[in-house]
């Protein structure tokens, strides 16, 4: 490779580069108890086809993160893989009439040359993609694992339900009700599911966000609303001809005041009352074909019809209606509320509307129990009156009160409830992981055996999107029970796409082990130290992965508690102020920016443009400035080379002169931000903006004697390292330029050189009053009177003092002298 060329030609160079590495295997890593590990690692992405300008900041970011921790001295790891399976390449089946595999795999070649092309240090030889079999054998054996310890079931479930196309929907794939392929109006259906109990591991899933100090605030707090912790009493109405209904609240000392019950549409009482109320059936109907999900029907108007039948007030006896209203989720709890008009809004606005009565029975004062509650429900806790002999009590004694009266009548019981609901794990979709179950008419529901897994996805396919051709395929469905060896039915449903992400962090650590899920070099390398990827993975994906590592603790696959050390969440790319997406014609492609600027150049601007938690706007004014940095410094470090290179250390710092002094300052403490920059704050844009500096510095220092040009190699050494995780194409070129023959990647980061930063003079702040008046520059050391004398004696100062009685003069040495003046 030529070092010496006097051009910056991002092309050549970056693949000569990428080559050399490629032969040297640079990123390729094994264990080393010697050392300390750093595993670095951003999410994988789906192999959409190309990269967007998105992935490139993400992985950039993880890669700047590993290449600087690799300079510390760290045994790094950082790996690269594919999510593979999904909804899209099912779509685009449909689209380019290609079977799901073939457009996957076609995809997965192209974007790894992309990735390639970026110049990522990945140790490729770990590379692993969720649609192999060689992958999902082994998340196929932990189901079975996980059905064996009772932590895997399946039940009835409503879902989004595709008449024409025969398939359930997910949530996002119903459009204004209808199914977003076939146009057809959705049905809420209920059919089997399997589930996987994340419920059992809620609590610790909860208590644990108190270890991740290395998180996000904000992601902590969204996964602990997720989870939803609510403390509570479960309360028992009875209904006359019913079976009783149990409703949990957080709230029992409103319990006065309940004035109605409210059942889901699915609900056992509301199906009942559809038998004989054609208005019951009616609702019914039209709920069914309007509810989709959480967030929809949260923005629904509320509805409801009364059913005809009563509960009974646990403590009253008295006899209130239940309704069925389209805002109850069968999901949630028991699928029944009671309702509260006085001191809930959304019971309010909805007795509001059909004219139920609203009792208020909390109050904001003790000795009046009078309230407002014309224009809205009263919320806060306070005292109860209207509440039997609970009266006068505060909300908190009355919870108490009534929560032991309930439970003393065998009519309720405290209860901590959560949110989070179990995980359904199956898709009747067809790209995805078979579940590895057996049906057998004698045995029942029958795991295939380790010895048989795994069960192969069939990849070529007729696929037309209509439903899962795996139901159509008799030569995958039809086997013998492993059991009784009779004939059975192969299950067709496929795993949640989130299962496969669940692990794969995990199995990074031994993607050659052919023979186990996991093994020893888990416990070398979990947890990763630090984890890259978009805020929008806050919940679902970090929640699932947290569960599954707690699985596989459990089952002593792995030691660590929490996958993930610490978490880093990019923002967005913007242009011109919105989101880039294609139907708004805003996107840019990082291929053409890395055909025409070099890798180095898109990896710089991406860096440089915003912090990396911030929200990055494109600009193509910044990138070809990023670009004209590059080439200034490429030409600095040639001019100084071809002068000849010489040793950038061992200089005496007492014969330096004052410029040399200034300078090697400079240089440390930009080694001193930028360390700090890269290592702890993940503060990229300022750390080149520091090297940036740095750059200016030497480009005004004009001392060409030996002396002079040691220190400007020292510093021209010190950017080339600083910038090497930024630019690794470019400073693996100028690194061998300033004469060094080992790659710039195994070269160590620079270090501070204490006796450098020292200052044979600071600079004082004087102000006059507490405002600042003049700048100072004096020896270190200087006592406090000899810094008053100087303070008092500058020309800026003498103008604010004169004629005035200087009443105190407060010295804080090496920092500020103020001067109190009447």
């Amino acid at each position: 490779m030529d070092a010496e060329q006097d051009t910056y030609n991002p092309h050549d160079l970056e693949l000569q580069v990428q080559k050399e590495w490629d032969r040297q295997g640079s990123f390729e890593v094994v264990e080393d108890e010697s050392r300390e590990k750093f595993y670095c690692l951003s999410m994988f992405p789906y192999p959409s086809g190309h990269l967007h300008i998105g992935h490139v900041r993400n992985y950039t970011i993880g890669d700047v993160i590993s290449r600087f921790q690799r300079m510390q001295g760290k045994n790094v790891m950082q790996p690269m893989g594919w999510d593979a399976f999904g909804l899209p390449a099912e779509n685009a089946a449909i689209e380019n009439r290609v079977p799901p595999a073939k457009w996957t795999y076609e995809n997965i070649k192209y974007m790894k040359d992309q990735l390639k092309r970026l110049g990522f240090a990945y140790d490729w030889s770990r590379e692993l993609a969720t649609c192999s079999p060689e992958y999902y054998r082994w998340e196929q054996w932990f189901f079975t694992r996980l059905y064996e310890k009772g932590l895997v079931y399946k039940k009835k479930a409503i879902v989004n339900w595709d008449p024409v196309d025969q398939t359930v929907l997910a949530n996002e794939q119903v459009i204004e009700g209808r199914g977003w392929r076939s146009g057809a109006v959705i049905e809420r259906k209920e059919i089997t599911q399997w589930f996987l109990k994340i419920t059992a591991y809620a609590e610790e899933l909860l208590d644990d966000l108190g270890q991740l100090n290395g998180w996000p605030e904000r992601v902590k707090t969204m996964q602990a609303n997720w989870i939803g912790r609510s403390e509570g009493v479960e309360i028992v109405f009875s209904v006359e001809g019913q079976q009783d209904l149990q409703v949990f609240t957080t709230r029992p000392d409103t319990l006065f005041g309940a004035t109605c019950v409210a059942v889901a549409p699915e609900h056992a009482l509301a199906v009942h009352a559809a038998k004989t109320s054609e208005r019951v059936a009616d609702f019914l109907s039209e709920c069914a074909k309007t509810r989709t999900s959480e967030a929809q029907i949260s923005t629904l108007e509320k509805n409801g019809v009364d059913t005809g039948l009563h509960a009974i007030h646990p403590l009253t006896a008295e006899k209130i209606p239940v309704w069925v209203a389209n805002f109850v989720l069968i999901e949630y709890g028991s699928g029944a509320v009671m309702m509260v008009p006085a001191h809930d809004q959304r019971d309010w606005e909805f007795a509001s509307k059909f004219q139920l009565p609203i009792r208020p029975v909390v109050f904001p004062h003790k000795d009046r129990p009078q309230i407002d509650i014309s224009e809205g429900a009263f919320l806060d806790k306070g005292w109860l009156h209207n509440s039997g002999e609970f009266d006068g009590l505060s909300s908190a004694q009355a919870f108490d009160g009534i929560a032991s009266l309930l439970e003393s009548k065998g009519l309720g019981q405290r209860q901590v409830n959560y949110r989070l609901r179990d995980w359904g794990i199956s898709r009747q979709r067809y790209w995805g992981c078979p579940i590895p179950v057996i049906h057998c008419e004698d045995c029942g529901m029958v795991p295939v055996p380790k010895e048989d897994l795994p069960v192969c996805l069939p990849e070529q396919v007729d696929f037309d999107g209509a439903a899962s051709p795996l139901k159509s395929l008799p030569e995958f469905y039809q086997v013998d029970c492993p059991k009784c060896r009779k004939p059975a039915t192969r299950e067709t449903d496929t795993f949640d796409t989130f299962f496969e992400s669940s692990w794969y962090f995990a199995r990074y650590c031994c993607a050659d082990n052919e023979t186990s899920m996991l093994d020893d070099r888990v416990r070398y390398w979990m947890p990763v130290d630090q984890y890259v990827g978009g805020i929008e993975h806050a919940v679902l994906h970090l929640l699932y992965a947290r569960f599954f590592n707690k699985l596989m603790r459990d089952m002593g696959l792995c030691e660590n508690d929490e996958p993930f050390d610490k978490l880093l969440t990019q923002g967005m790319v913007l242009k011109d102020g919105t989101k880039m997406s294609k139907s708004k014609g805003n996107t840019v492609d990082p291929e053409a920016l890395i055909n025409r600027y070099g890798a180095d150049t898109v990896r710089l601007f991406a860096m440089f443009a915003a912090p990396p938690e911030h929200t990055m706007e494109w600009s193509d004014s910044a990138v070809e400035g990023a670009s004209r940095f590059i080439n200034r410094l490429w030409r600095m470090v040639q001019d100084h080379a071809q002068q000849g290179v010489v040793a950038g250390t061992g200089v005496s710092h007492d014969t330096l002169n004052d410029d040399q002094l200034g300078l090697r300052r400079k240089i440390h403490e930009t080694i001193s931000k930028v360390t700090d920059d890269m290592g702890r704050r993940h503060a990229f844009n300022t750390a080149i903006a520091a090297n940036m500096e740095l750059v200016n510095e030497v480009n005004h220092f004009q001392d060409t004697s030996p002396v002079g040009r040691a220190i400007c190699q020292e510093a021209l050494e010190s950017v080339v390292l600083m910038l090497a995780p930024v630019l690794p194409h470019a400073c693996h070129i100028l690194w061998q330029r300033l004469g060094h023959e080992t790659p710039v990647d195994q070269a160590s980061w620079p270090r501070v050189d204490e006796q450098a930063l020292k200052k044979d003079v600071i600079q004082m702040i004087v102000q006059v009053n507490g405002k600042k008046r003049a700048a100072i520059q004096v020896p270190v050391g200087m006592d406090s009177a000899a810094i008053e004398k100087t303070a008092l004696g500058h020309e800026s100062i003498t103008r604010f003092v004169e004629n005035k009685n200087i009443t105190k003069v407060i010295v804080v040495p090496g920092r500020i002298v103020n001067i109190v003046v009447h």
